[in-house]
């Protein structure tokens, strides 16, 4: 699942790039902001992803260690 969160907010962040560099070379400043928004909702996906990806980990690493301890 987390994986999917950071393929999906790299493909939104690359789409978001595309619509920013369009807005400048076409001089369309709501193209431009779009893009920009879109940028950073795909880093921030693909950050969600990450911090779930490390609460799993540590999650589980917790587990393992309670199960030693029994």
């Amino acid at each position: 699942m987390a994986e999917g969160k950071k393929i999906r907010g790299k493909a939104q962040e690359t789409m978001g790039e595309a619509k920013e560099k369009a807005g400048r070379a076409t001089d369309k400043d709501d193209l431009r902001l779009k893009g920009t928004a879109e940028r950073v909702a795909g880093k921030t996906r693909q950050a969600a992803g990450e911090v779930e990806d490390k609460v799993k980990g540590t999650a589980e690493e917790i587990k393992g260690k309670a199960r030693k301890h029994k």
